[in-house]
C-alpha cells in the first residue's frame, strides 16, 4: 500500500466536513443499520410506519456515529500508527481530539434524544447501553488487553437487531435476541478476516488480536468453528419466530456458501503464513454479503404469501 502524503496547509471547508464524517465511520452505519430495518420488517410482520423507520434510522446512525467517533478519540495514538487508520482525521491533524470528543458526545446525546422522543425509552435504552458497551468496555478494556476483544467487544454491534425489534414493539422478545446471536457470532469470523489481512499493522502497535498472536491455520480454524455456530444460530429462528419458507431456504443457501469459503480458508491456510494464498479477503467479503442477503430474508419473509 503507498502511502499518501500528509496535507499541507489549512484544510478546506470541505475537507473538514469530510473528515467529521470519516470520524463516524459510515461504512460500519450502513452495516448496523442492515441489521436494524430489516428486524423491523419482521417485527411488524409487514411494512412498519415509515415516520418510525425514519426516526429509528436517524437515530441509530448518530448512536453508531457516537461510538465511532469515540473509538477514533480514544484510539488516536495507535490509528496514526497504522496503515489501515493513519489517513483518518485525528492521525492528519485535521480534527482536534477535544472537537471529536465534543462531536462524539453531542451525536450520543441527539441520538438517545430522538430515539427516547419519537420511538421509545427501550430502544433509546438499548442504544445507549451499545454505546457505552462499545466505548467503555470494547475500546477501553479489551481491545488492547485479550484476544477475545472482537469476541465479547463485538457484542455492541448486536444490539441493533434488538433496537429494530423494540421500535415497533416496544419489548423484547426471542426471535430478536436470536437475531443478536447470529450477528455475535458471525463477528469473529468477520473481524479476525479482515485482521488476518493488517496483522502487521495490529502487530506493530501491540493489540492481540486473534491473528497476530496464533498462527493463521489457528485462527482460519476458529472461524470454521464460530460459522457453524453462526449457521446453526440463524435457523433457529425459523422455529422460535414460525417464519415462512422463504427465510429457513435463504438461512440454509446462505450459510452453505459462508462455510464453503470459511473451509476454503482453512484448507489453504494449512502448512503457510503467506496471505497471498490464504486470501482472507475472499472471507471478509463473503461475510459482508452472507450478512446482508441473511437480514433482507428476514425483512422478505413476512411479505411473502406463503
Amino acid at each position: 500500500m503507498r502511502d499518501e502524503p500528509a496535507p499541507s496547509g489549512k484544510p478546506s471547508f470541505r475537507d473538514v466536513v469530510a473528515a467529521y464524517v470519516g470520524l463516524t465511520k459510515p461504512r460500519v452505519i450502513e452495516l448496523l443499520l442492515l441489521t436494524t430495518v430489516p428486524v423491523m420488517f419482521f417485527a411488524a410482520r409487514g411494512v412498519p410506519p415509515l415516520g418510525l423507520v425514519l426516526a429509528t434510522v436517524v437515530g441509530g446512525a448518530l448512536s453508531a456515529g457516537s461510538a465511532s467517533v469515540l473509538n477514533c478519540v480514544y484510539d488516536r495514538d495507535i490509528d496514526e500508527q497504522m496503515r489501515r487508520t493513519r489517513r483518518r482525521a485525528l492521525p492528519r491533524h485535521i480534527v482536534t481530539p477535544r472537537a471529536a470528543l465534543v462531536f462524539g458526545l453531542t451525536l450520543g446525546v441527539v441520538s438517545t434524544v430522538v430515539l427516547f422522543v419519537w420511538v421509545n425509552p427501550l430502544s433509546a435504552a438499548l442504544s445507549v447501553t451499545a454505546n457505552a458497551f462499545y466505548v467503555l468496555v470494547y475500546t477501553m478494556v479489551l481491545k488492547r488487553r485479550t484476544t477475545q476483544n472482537i469476541v465479547w467487544g463485538g457484542a455492541a454491534g448486536c444490539f441493533p437487531a434488538l433496537i429494530g425489534w423494540t421500535a415497533v414493539t416496544n419489548e423484547l422478545a426471542w426471535a430478536p435476541v436470536i437475531c443478536f446471536l447470529v450477528v455475535f457470532f458471525w463477528t469473529p469470523p468477520h473481524t479476525w478476516a479482515l485482521a488476518l489481512r493488517y496483522r502487521e499493522d495490529y502487530a506493530n502497535v501491540a493489540v492481540p488480536m486473534l491473528p497476530v498472536v496464533a498462527p493463521a491455520n489457528v485462527v482460519a480454524r476458529q472461524i470454521v468453528l464460530y460459522s457453524w455456530v453462526m449457521a446453526g444460530v440463524s435457523l433457529l429462528l425459523w422455529p422460535v419466530a414460525d417464519t415462512g419458507l422463504f427465510y429457513p431456504v435463504a438461512a440454509v443457501v446462505l450459510a452453505a456458501v459462508f462455510l464453503v469459503e470459511a473451509h476454503r480458508m482453512w484448507a489453504r491456510s494449512r502448512g503457510t503464513e503467506d496471505l497471498g494464498v490464504i486470501k482472507p479477503m475472499r472471507l471478509f467479503h463473503t461475510s459482508n454479503l452472507y450478512l446482508s442477503l441473511l437480514f433482507v430474508a428476514i425483512a422478505i419473509d413476512p411479505l411473502l404469501p406463503f
